[in-house]
């Protein structure tokens, strides 16, 4: 994917985030969605033609872009184009807030772009129309192609500005494409936008490939792959397509996933029978062992500061979660409930862990506190696991197993997002069938 590069030319832009538009309450979800009018974007008459893309157009696409986001998060509700009044050129000017209140907006979006010289300007507002004020105006220069960027760049400024906290839609999913019957499948590595456009194809599907994970610092991943039935662990930077091998390691190995910042993996893998956690430093390949049981300890995940260390293990008997201090002291059970459970991950704002629980023939998502308390379970299904956090901590996305056909002998493995609230569950549209999938940091930060 092209870099993108922008200029942020500051309009005007009032930060009071103290007050928002949206509450959202975490227990509850947002029941009433905010009424939001995203006015089409006013294309400068003095804009040319871009290659492919038809100008008459863009001014539309991007718009729809920012509405489909802001659909996807259950906490807006963007209004029907064909009741507003006023024309796109002559609502980016000045609003005649009076007109749009009558179609209940309570928040409006305009636009204005320009195409000239191989470069685009796109210029946005967001306007308070029950106090009749702009609330943030933005603009961005870069490269034509990179419009459907800039569509995510604004709707994360938007949803910053009505909610209080950061964004997610100028994001990138990665995950295991999957092909072919359930006892010959073809896994590759794929990723795609947060919204399921621009999906790219990593590996070719001829080695077995798992549990890919984003670098919380950048755009690299590091991934599980089977070379010649051998567990070898990867690094593959998306942007240049450099990959390289971190390590063979002898027996089973486990789950990999980077620390805090990107400076070491964490990961589980078998010596004679017993699992337990390792680090690696990626620049002295340094290999660090931190736990010693007798036990199976897998799953690890930091905590965003780094200090602690969320993992599996059955040493209690049955597979609960554990908490422990980076360097391995201080070990905690944190999960009590009945059932067994897995694949625990810490949320990016530090206050909740994500799980996968199974529990008299079903799996669950949850979330619960770092202490153990809360216990919250969002879904369940016949079977469903990995989930991956948004940068912002709001949604998790996870996969599920669906069985097809009449006699239940088929299956479908595709990838679902829901917010912590246990509200707003959502397929994610994908190409092929789908497992395992990881959530980047916001690109533009």
């Amino acid at each position: 994917m092209k870099k993108l590069f922008y200029i942020f030319i500051i309009l005007f832009c009032k930060l009071n985030l103290a007050h928002s538009l949206v509450e959202v309450d975490i227990t509850r979800g947002n029941l009433d969605p905010l009424p939001i009018a995203v006015s089409p974007l006013y294309v400068d008459s003095q804009s040319e033609d871009y290659e492919d893309i038809k100008i008459k157009e863009l001014g539309n696409l991007v718009s729809s872009v920012i509405e489909k986001n802001f659909e996807s998060t259950g906490l807006f509700n963007p209004l029907n184009k064909d009741a507003f009044v006023q024309k796109p050129d002559i609502a980016h000017l000045k609003p005649r807030f009076e007109d749009w209140r009558l179609i209940t907006a309570q928040a409006l979006v305009t636009g204005k772009l320009l195409v000239k010289d191989g470069k685009l300007k796109v210029e946005f507002r967001l306007w308070d129309l029950a106090a009749s004020q702009e609330m943030v105006a933005l603009a961005f220069t870069t490269t034509p192609s990179n419009w459907r960027r800039v569509a995510h760049i604004i709707s994360d400024k938007i949803y910053e500005r009505l909610t209080g906290e950061s964004g997610y839609f100028d994001t990138r999913i990665i995950y295991v494409s999957e092909t072919g019957p359930k006892t010959q499948r073809v896994k590759r590595l794929a990723i795609m936008d947060q919204d399921g456009a621009n999906t790219k194809y990593l590996t070719l599907g001829n080695e077995l490939v798992l549990t890919p994970r984003f670098n919380p610092t950048n755009q690299l991943v590091t991934y599980m792959s089977y070379f010649r039935n051998l567990p070898r662990v990867y690094l593959l930077d998306i942007e240049t397509g450099i990959q390289e091998v971190v390590g063979n390691f002898p027996g089973m190995t486990f789950a990999p996933r980077f620390s805090p910042d990107g400076k070491k993996i964490i990961m589980s893998f078998a010596k004679k029978g017993n699992s337990d956690i390792y680090t690696m430093d990626l620049e002295t390949r340094l290999v660090e062992k931190i736990t010693e049981d007798s036990s199976i300890d897998t799953s690890p995940s930091f905590s965003p500061d780094g200090k602690y260390i969320c993992f599996n293990s059955d040493r209690s008997g049955l597979q609960q979660i554990y908490t422990m201090k980076s360097d391995g002291t201080n070990v905690k059970r944190i999960s009590f409930g009945n059932g067994i459970y897995g694949t625990p991950v810490w949320s990016p704002r530090g206050d909740l862990i994500a799980f996968t629980k199974m529990r008299a023939g079903k799996f669950y998502i949850g979330v619960m506190r770092t202490d153990g308390t809360g216990e919250r379970l969002l879904t369940e299904n016949y079977y469903q696991e990995a989930p991956s956090w948004s940068p912002n901590g709001r949604l998790l996305v996870f996969y599920r197993e669906t069985k097809s056909g009449k006699d239940g002998s088929g299956f479908t493995a595709k990838l679902w997002s829901i917010d912590i609230t246990g509200y707003n569950e959502r397929e994610l549209k994908t190409e092929t069938d789908g497992s395992d999938p990881s959530w980047s940091s916001l690109l533009s930060k």
